[in-house]
Order: structure tokens, then sequence, then C-alpha cells
């Protein structure tokens, strides 16, 4: 039975967003208790926790890196370093089986030295001396970071350098002594969302907060950027806004001060490489279809020429999934019903542009371009990749034979096992493509399966190796499902658009179709299916709860979005107005209410058992949304488990070992319900 009922304007459950409030971590501790109690105990939990953090801290997994300049960087966590480490090496070094590597920043020494659980987010190399970082480093997993300057040279934080308090900071180098900066300097200068309103150009050894304004977003804008072109011959500043998730302005900044927009539809991506504008489209312009790539040139573009180089057109089946520049050619990354193709694009002097396939690119993989090194060389670096086929790393140049640089060992038992791809029929008749990873279920009849999904933000589901998965899931006899629903970025821009705000239910109706027909073809029954998404893949599982429980035997929502009526009131939630719709506008308020899982879940519904997992550290999406919706469950008598990480941020665990244990949780519960006791 399906109900609609809402529970009273005044919640009851407020409280649980106090997220250090006394009372709501006496009730998490309490529920985490539960929890423990009946996942962690399980006989098969430890074990499997053990295989699983085995195959995070693995010696010989790929150490992907990005080069800057001479060297190849890398950041890597394993059981001797659990909050990891920043190195370095040379292509020369990284050819061996055992490369040598500088250590530059070791994380865990740092945490121990400052008493602070500090995680890893990434440093920006000043370009193109490559001489000094600006380091960012986030409290136990917060999307707020501070910012640090550091000296490749000596390998230690700069004395009086560049450093910014914790915010959720956007930060470039200028050149050696001055950056844009976007930050908390007091009233004023943040967004609604929490995200940096101004640009300033601030030198070292002056206060941030004297720095210069240079630009400034409006207060209901997600956020304002700036940006230094630092490619040699074609040094440009930029600034720009973002409207909301979307739609963005982007300006060049003229060294007067003076604005020149860059005169483009505001939900296009607009970026300038050498003498390109590249521009691409999320609806029509210029008479190119919505999913479009164009190229101007850029003094011609500035100047009212709005004459389009058409790099790639999209059909029915085929969307863009990505692209990346050597110094002399463009790689064009595009998807044809989920599996990647690859183009070489070369410019000619004289205009117009040459295209070719990279060859060798296998079927039902995920191929994608890790790093290139557009000012120097031809030089990229491929990731070869499948449900059942561990990592590949290839380096190429352009024109000449590529070299097989480091080779993933299998991680999990796949003998038996097979991959194939099925299309389901939505309610509209729209037609759904779903991967199925799994036993042949023609000899083994119907087993075990779990349906992951994600449907937003135009983000795309395509296929990889699961090392977590295979050994939690697939090695047991289990079948693992990806549906490629509405929402996403599949087929490009219009997949996504088709889900938007009031349309959200068809990624609801997309996912339920797809369960659905799991079931036709004999693969599963609703009672062995179980299904799983975070963030807000955890709105779909809060969805699919609400919406379609006789469908599933147990639903996993991590770091789930659930109160649609009070997300834009909650850390970054204002930011996703343009994915939802806006709880305070009476036009989008109806829709909002009729999705939202918090207020759909009524007493005399059945609903499958639920785990829902968030983190207190969570500045994403509130931990609210978790803790409210298990507040109320139990308060109707429904079955559900919860469980809060104290750390981890959005991602739910700040390293392997949360990391290990989050991921044990999940796959004990869903073994549990939909397997019977567990058996390996």
């Amino acid at each position: 039975m399906r109900n609609t009922q809402s529970v009273s304007d005044d919640d009851p459950y407020l409280w649980l967003e106090e997220v250090s409030g006394e009372a709501a971590l006496a009730w998490v501790a309490e529920r985490n208790a539960e929890t423990a109690d009946v996942l962690a105990a399980d006989p098969a939990f430890a074990p499997l926790k053990e295989r699983l953090r085995e195959v995070m801290d693995a010696a010989d997994r790929i150490p992907y890196t990005v080069r800057r300049g001479a060297h190849l960087y890398n950041f890597w966590r394993d059981a001797e370093h659990v909050r990891g480490v920043w190195r370095r090496t040379t292509l020369e070094q990284y050819r061996k089986d055992a490369p040598e590597w500088e250590v530059l920043l070791d994380v865990d020494a740092l945490a121990a030295a400052e008493d602070e659980k500090w995680v890893w987010d990434g440093a920006r190399v000043r370009h193109p001396d490559h001489d000094r970082a600006l380091v960012r480093l986030s409290r136990d997993g917060g999307d707020a970071v501070v910012v640090r300057e550091f000296d490749l040279g000596t390998a230690e934080f700069v004395d009086g350098g560049f450093e910014v308090a914790e915010a959720k900071t956007r930060i470039g180098w200028i050149d050696a002594d001055t950056v844009f900066v976007g930050t908390d300097t007091g009233p004023d200068s943040l967004t609604d969302s929490g995200y940096p309103r101004e640009v300033r150009r601030w030198r070292r050894g002056t206060p941030v907060e004297e720095a210069e304004l240079v630009f400034e977003a409006e207060q209901t804008d997600v956020s304002a950027w700036g940006h230094r072109d630092t490619t040699p011959g074609f040094e440009r500043d930029f600034v720009g806004r973002s409207l909301d998730f979307f739609r963005s302005e982007t300006h060049l900044l003229r060294p007067d001060g003076a604005l020149v927009r860059i005169d483009v539809p505001d939900d296009a991506v607009a970026y300038a490489h050498r003498r390109h504008l590249v521009v691409t489209l999320k609806s029509e312009w210029l008479g190119q279809p919505t999913g479009s790539l164009l190229a101007f040139d850029f003094d011609a573009f500035l100047a009212g020429d709005r004459t389009p180089e058409v790099l790639f057109t999209p059909d029915e089946r085929t969307a863009l999934a990505g692209h990346a520049w050597t110094r002399h050619h463009l790689i064009l990354e595009t998807m044809h019903d989920v599996s990647t193709r690859i183009e070489v694009l070369t410019p000619a002097p004289d205009g117009g542009w040459t295209r070719e396939p990279l060859v060798g690119v296998p079927e039902l993989s995920a191929v994608s371009v890790v790093d290139t090194d557009p000012d120097v060389s031809d030089e990229y670096f491929l990731d070869v990749s499948g449900f059942l086929q561990p990592s590949t790393l290839y380096r190429g140049l352009i024109g000449a034979d590529t070299e097989l640089l480091k080779q993933a060992p299998d991680r999990f038992a796949a003998a038996g096992l097979s991959v194939e791809q099925y299309f389901a029929t939505s309610r509209d008749g729209t037609s759904v493509p779903y991967f199925v990873i799994g036993p042949d279920h023609a000899v083994t009849g119907p087993g075990p399966t779990l349906l992951y999904g994600y449907g937003g933000f135009e983000v795309s589901l395509t296929p990889y190796y699961g090392s977590v998965t295979g050994r939690a899931w697939l090695e047991r006899g289990g079948t693992y499902v990806i549906a490629n629903i509405r929402g996403g970025g599949e087929y490009g821009p219009d997949w996504h658009q088709a889900a938007l705000g009031a349309d959200r239910p068809r990624a609801f109706e997309d996912f339920a179709a797809v369960a659905e027909d799991l079931v036709a073809r004999g693969v599963t029954t609703p009672a062995m299916l179980g299904a799983s998404g975070g963030s807000n893949g955890g709105l779909l599982m809060g969805a699919m709860l609400t919406r379609y429980p006789e469908l599933f035997g147990a639903i996993v929502a991590q770091v789930p979005l659930l109160d649609m009526t009070r997300f834009h009131r909650l850390l970054a939630g204002a930011s996703w107005i343009a994915e939802y719709g806006d709880p305070d506008d009476e036009a989008d308020l109806p829709h909002l209410r009729e999705i939202s899982p918090y207020h759909r879940l009524a007493a005399d519904t059945v609903y499958p058992p639920v785990l829902l997992m968030t983190s207190t550290r969570d500045d994403r999406v509130h931990p609210g949304h978790a803790r409210k919706t298990a507040a109320r469950l139990r308060e109707l008598g429904h079955p559900v488990l919860f469980h809060e990480n104290t750390g981890g941020g959005h991602a739910g665990a700040g390293d392997n070992e949360q990391a290990a244990h989050n991921s044990a949780l999940v796959h004990t519960f869903l073994w549990q319900r939909l397997a019977g006791p567990a058996t390996g």
C-alpha cells in the first residue's frame, strides 16, 4: 500500500538536526550500539571487514598520478599510512614495479604532531614553475578546509606563507606572490549555500581580509571563483559566478579591472584553451543541439564572431563523456549505450579539425583519460577496466605506440561470472539500460541481487572494476546490478533534464522498472532484491522505500537526502535548488512534499528492512536527514537500523579502516536480509 500522508509541519524531530547537540549525539550512540549488536556481531562481519580492508590497503594497487613538470604526483593510503602520504616520482622510476617515491607530506605524522584528524583534500601546484603548492586539509573529512602554502623543494610548509582558516575556500595561483581567493572573510562574504561570494586578489604578506576585491556574486548564487590561465603565451584572468548548480557566468578580467562577459548560454560550460574557446552545450544554441561540443577562435568570439567548429554532435544513443587536451590534440571520450569510445581530434592551422579513433577500446568497459600534459607534449595516460577486468594503465604519445605501465591483479574470484546489458521499459515507455554482473541465472535460478542507482546531477554510472563489491557480494554468489536511470548523464543533458524538479519521479519509475525487469527475467525475486544508493542516490532509496516497498527485500541509504522541505536550509542544500526545486516557492513546494520520503512515511505500510548511514562530519548533506527518518520509522514501528560515523565527511569515511567497517556493515545487512544467515 502506498500512502502520501505527511507528518505535521511542526516537525517533532528538529532537535536531531543539531549536529553536535548533546541529546542528538546520545540518540546516535544508542542507535549505533543497536546496529553493532545486529551487524558487527554477525560471525561473518569481522572476516569480511578484514578482507575488504585488505583490498583497500593492498600494496599492488595502481598508484595513479598527475604530471606536474618533471614529476608524477600521487596520494597514497595503506595499512602503514592510514591518513596517507603525498609523494612524487619520475616517469623512469614509475615504469618500475617498485618505484622510488619522494614523500612530500605525511598526513599521519602531521595529524599526530598537531593532534588533529587531518584528511587530505588535494593541492594546487603552481604552474609553470612547479615550486610551490597550496595544500588543502580537512578536519575529519568535511568539505570545509584549511589551506597552507607548501614548498616542494624543501618539502615543508612555508613559514609566513599563504594560509587560510577553515572554510569552503576557493584558491588558485596567479603568480609567485599572488593568488585568487574566495573564503570566509566575515559578514556577506559567503553565499546562502555557504560558498565564497567574493573573489579577491591576495598578495603575499597582507591580510586576506584586506585583499583587493575584484568580483562579487549575488547572495543567492552558489559561489564565485577566479582563475589564472597560466598557459605560456596565453596568460589570461577569468572570474565568474555559479548562479545555481547548472548555470554560470564567466568573464575575462582585463588588466585594468574591466570585465568582458563570455557571451554563451548560462547553462553551457565554457573555457579558454590557447586560441580556442571551448563550449559544451546543455541546451540548443546557434543551431546546434543539446550535448554538442563546440570550438571558437577566442579572440574572434570576443569580437562578435559566432561561427562554431563542431567537435561533437550527440545522437539518441551517444553522448559526450569528457575530453582532454594534449599539446597538439584533443582526446574526445563519448558513450554509446554507456560503453566508451575515444577519438583523437587535431586542429589544423588554417581551421577545421581531423579525427581518428583510438583503437583497442573494449566493449562494456570503462576507458578514461587519467592525465595529459597539455603545455608540453602529446603524452596521455589511459586507464582501461571493466566489471570483471581489473584496471590496466597505459601511457601513450598520440601518433606513436602505447606502453603498458601498470596492471592491477584480480581482487575477487570471477570464475562463472558474466556481464550483460539489458533495457527495461519505464512507465512512460522510455528504454532504460542497466548492467547485470553475476552468475548465469538460467542455470542457478533467482538469487540475492543488489541494485544500485543514483539518477541525478548529470552523473553517469559507467562500468568499473569494484574490488569491494566483488569480495563482499559477487564472490558469495550475489548478483550486482547498476541502473542507468534518468537524472544521470548517460545520454547527455536531455537524460538529466528529463528528471529535474517536478519530473524527479521519472528517475524513481526508471529504477522501479529495472527492479521489475530483474524479477521478470528470473534474476531475482522481490524478497531477494536489495537496493542501495548514497547522497542523491539516498533520496532514490527513500523513494523506493515509500513508493515501491513491495519490490524490495532490503534497502540501504547512505548519507541520504530525505527531507525535501528543509534540504535548502541545511548546510550546502541551497546549492541544489536547481536540481529539485525551491521549498520556499509555492509553485515548487507541492511536488517537493510529494517526493519527500520523510513526509511519505506512514504507519499502515509494510516497508522492507532499511539501513540508514550518515556521518556527523558530513557538511554537505546534513546528517539530520538520516537521523530524523530513522526516528520517524522507529516511532511508526517499522524495522530500521541506523549507523552514524563520527568522522569522514560526505564520503562517510576518512580512512580505509572506516571505509572497510562501513562497507562490511552494508553487505552484512544485505546478506542477512536477502540470503539468510551469512555464509562467507
